[in-house]
């Protein structure tokens, strides 16, 4: 109100529930038997009496320094290995609310897998991250990505640099910017790419990195190979990045103490693997008063949070003028593949000339760029349908219920309740390959996801809710979800149901 904005700002509603003492306790047991019957095994293996299967160093460079981390390979083949057949699963259809599954078996306890030539079909996909379920086969809708195919061809064959340009491209890159409502924005092939490629432009040596402790790799990544100094502060902890801020402006450099040159802050829209969203409103005014930077990357949130799928600065009713760098990706809501960087048009046209990715990476498919461009046109209502709208309002429901219903049924899950990403908390080991194995005899597949992606004791089930699902869908999937966690014995959630 002060400076003549009508911010309206979301409470900030996120649950992250403790576990009680005997799962942590059972939790941890669990993975020290899994590694003193590893180390017993790998015994046997030295001395001949078990069959190594794992990759090894030749006997020839023995006295070579290990090309394998040492624990890291250790944990793959005594204790991955085990339930190594919950992960990489082939599918073969369209990652839509129902998709078909190659089936495959193993005779030699999960070292390698044989396809049985069967296909489980329907099975129930709430592991994709088709959100506003525009990943889908060709349907007459798609006709101006085929014509595109057509005229275009499949590939560039170039750099944005070179001769890898297209107008289709310029047109993409003005969709955007007037979708997120910033002076201008650049494209690029790759999600991962376009923060890796994209940081080490923007900063360097003698500027600081402030990060959140739960970014992506890709973020994580950029920072690495920006050389500048990285600072990570508690997962959206105000105040921890307060006192970050507040001792680099104080006591700048290391040794020379001079001021540092730049100062980025790196968050995340919503956090993939905690399914938190980031407490923006705060961090824009911790950005102001020390007169640092902001990087956001809505890869997760971009076509899911905001009345219109505008994101989390929509979301909480703020300017996008008030993040300096926008980041997205195309590959989730809008069923595309590729990133971009939005802000201002200087900082943009900088990006056009100093980006790695402008220079050396191979410019975005032509057939890609339309699908994005249909699908933002979709969005904001260009078709002259109001079905993009209701398919993010559709979305924020079906997210809604399936976390409500969860809770209500005694299971610890994490994030926000705005969130379409839905940690459910198994912290066991046994329990992950157990409860993803049980779930797709139902027909249901979902994604699990454990050390060293999470923590050792945060062991969870991520599902990605859809625009797509129906409710039937959600309760086909919740009454599975309950009579497993009975079986599995997974409501740990000690709080009081509604």
């Amino acid at each position: 109100q002060q400076n003549g904005k009508p911010h309206f700002y979301k409470p900030i509603v996120e649950s992250f529930e403790e576990a009680p003492l005997h799962v942590m306790v059972f939790t941890y047991m669990g993975y020290a038997l899994g590694t003193l019957f590893g180390y017993f095994r790998d015994f046997l293996r030295n001395w001949g009496i078990e069959k190594c299967k794992a990759a090894a160093e030749r006997k020839e460079q023995k006295d070579f320094v290990p090309l394998y981390l040492d624990f890291e390979n250790f944990f793959k083949r005594n204790i991955y290995v085990r339930i190594r057949d919950n992960w990489n699963r082939p599918i073969c259809s369209s990652p839509a609310s129902r998709f078909d599954i190659m089936e495959r078996v193993s005779d030699d306890y999960n070292w390698t897998f044989r396809f049985t030539g069967k296909i489980i079909k329907d099975v129930i996909n709430m592991g994709s991250y088709n959100f506003l379920g525009l990943g889908v086969k060709y349907n007459e809708s798609m006709r101006t990505v085929k014509d595109v195919l057509e005229a275009y061809g499949v590939g560039v064959a170039s750099t944005r640099q070179e001769m890898g340009t297209l107008d289709k491209h310029k047109e993409l890159e003005d969709l955007v910017a007037k979708f997120l409502n910033v002076e201008a924005a650049m494209v690029f092939g790759m999600g991962f790419a376009t923060n890796s490629m994209n940081i080490p432009a923007l900063v360097g040596k003698g500027c600081l990195i402030l990060s959140d402790e739960l970014n992506h790799t890709s973020l994580v990544l950029g920072a690495r190979l920006s050389g500048a100094t990285i600072r990570v502060f508690k997962h959206n902890n105000t105040k921890n990045l307060e006192k970050l801020l507040r001792d680099a402006v104080i006591y700048g450099q290391p040794r020379t103490h001079r001021a540092w040159k730049k100062i980025l802050i790196l968050v995340e829209g919503i956090y993939s693997m905690e399914g938190s969203i980031v407490h923006l409103p705060q961090i824009v005014a911790l950005k102001n008063k020390y007169k640092a930077y902001l990087y956001i990357d809505e890869a997760h949130s971009i076509g899911t949070m905001g009345p219109t799928g505008r994101g989390v600065v929509e979301f909480f009713g703020m300017d996008p003028r008030d993040v300096d760098v926008l980041m997205g990706t195309f590959s989730k809501s809008f069923g595309s593949s590729g990133g971009y960087i939005a802000g201002r048009k200087d900082l943009v046209d900088y990006l056009r000339v100093n980006s790695h990715s402008a220079v050396y990476a191979t410019s975005m498919s032509p057939p890609v760029s339309e699908q994005i461009i249909r699908s933002i046109k979709f969005l904001m209502g260009m078709d002259g349908t109001t079905q993009g709208t209701q398919r993010v309002q559709q979305l924020a429901k079906n997210t809604r219920y399936f976390r409500q219903r969860l809770k209500q049924m005694g299971f610890i899950v994490y994030g926000n309740e705005e969130s379409p990403v839905v940690p459910l908390l198994l912290y066991m080991p046994g329990k992950i390959a157990a409860f993803a194995r049980l779930l797709l005899k139902k027909k249901i597949g979902v994604v699990v996801v454990g050390f060293p992606a999470t923590p050792l004791a945060g062991a969870r089930a991520r599902f990605c809710v859809s625009a797509a699902h129906t409710r039937e869908d959600l309760d086909t999937v919740l009454e599975a979800i309950d009579e497993i966690g009975d079986l599995l014995q997974l409501k740990y959630s000690r709080r009081r149901k509604s």
